[in-house]
């Protein structure tokens, strides 16, 4: 089973929104099972709150539920828990260096997996939820298809 863990700030918009738009298309794919796919935050101070509103409506437009969720902190054992943890920006990725210091080299944000890699804005400043569902998606493609590349899924 392959474990991937989404990170954003708070985790209640784009980490949780990479987490049901991956769980999404891994079961459409019909390999949800060779998944298990969760979200957390390099900050405890949404701990407990729900999926941001818009964020939630962004991906309901797209036939997405994220009921349930609530946001969590990352976990220094998360580390050892996840084969893959995929931030949103480069701000993610040195919290979690700091902390980690990742020596089985799991952490890298999503849009590192394109041909274009960058940061994904946050849209709790930038109001911008599709570009940010659109981001995320394209990353999760991305992600999987290099999965496929290395003969770790299909």
């Amino acid at each position: 089973m392959v474990k991937v863990l989404f990170v954003c700030l708070g985790n209640i918009c784009r980490s949780p929104m990479a987490e049901f738009i991956m769980k999404d298309i891994v079961r459409r794919e019909g390999y949800s099972s060779r998944f298990f796919i969760a979200s957390a935050g390099t900050s405890a101070e949404e701990e407990g709150n729900p999926v941001y509103p818009p964020a939630r409506a962004e991906l309901s437009k797209h036939g997405i539920s994220c009921a349930g969720k609530r946001a969590q902190k990352f976990r220094l054992s998360d580390y050892k828990e996840y084969d893959y943890i995929l931030c949103m920006e480069s701000w993610h990725v040195k919290t979690l260096l700091r902390l980690t210091g990742d020596p089985d080299r799991k952490i890298s944000r999503l849009l590192d997996h394109t041909a274009h890699p960058k940061d994904i804005a946050d849209p709790w400043y930038t109001r911008n939820f599709s570009l940010a569902y659109k981001e995320i998606e394209e990353g999760v493609h991305a992600f999987l298809d290099e999965l496929e590349k290395k003969g770790i899924i299909r």
